[in-house]
């Protein structure tokens, strides 16, 4: 059966490590038939959550920005890739930001199935466990979501170092096997 999957590339270099990876992930998951978008957040104008508790009645948030469209194609999407470097131990601020803009649908975000691709300069598996309870923590507010593969890309730090790494193969076998 054909999925629609949304990848969040949250790298703040486009072509960067955690970035190049999503478009491994991205041809491998269409060479298999399924069709995928990306979204880089980068490109995208998202506040920060005031907290005004405004999406809790009305289900959507007060700010005029990118973030409505966005969550539109996360309650269609069957499948979520979720993408981040991981700069002091954690998801990249991007991502964060992109997270706690969700409240205002993500009671809508039932059954999906998640991806997580990860990068690091550190060769610490601490390092990316530490983003892995991060992500658990959002799941943990939807209804029914299924975690499927995690890429955990070690030691990669500068914009080309993913280029010949074994990481490449994985991401588009990842997306392969959907």
């Amino acid at each position: 059966m054909k999925k629609n999957i949304l990848v969040i590339s949250s790298s703040p270099r486009k072509g960067g490590n955690s970035d190049t990876l999503c478009n491994e992930f991205i041809k491998g998951a269409t060479d298999a038939g399924h069709y995928a978008e990306k979204i880089f957040l980068r490109d995208k104008n998202i506040h920060y959550c005031t907290g005004c508790g405004v999406c809790y009645n009305q289900k959507q948030c007060s700010q005029k920005d990118d973030m409505a469209e966005l969550l539109d194609k996360m309650v269609a999407a069957d499948t979520i890739v979720l993408s981040t470097p991981i700069y002091f131990y954690t998801m990249c601020g991007q991502l964060k930001t992109f997270i706690d803009r969700c409240c205002a649908r993500y009671t809508e975000m039932s059954n999906k199935n998640f991806y997580y691709i990860m990068t690091a300069a550190d060769t610490s598996l601490p390092a990316m466990d530490r983003t892995i309870v991060e992500f658990q923590g959002f799941l943990a507010c939807l209804e029914n979501p299924i975690e499927q593969k995690t890429l955990k890309a070690f030691g990669v730090w500068q914009k080309e170092d993913i280029k010949d790494s074994k990481y490449i193969a994985e991401a588009y076998e990842m997306g392969r096997l959907i």
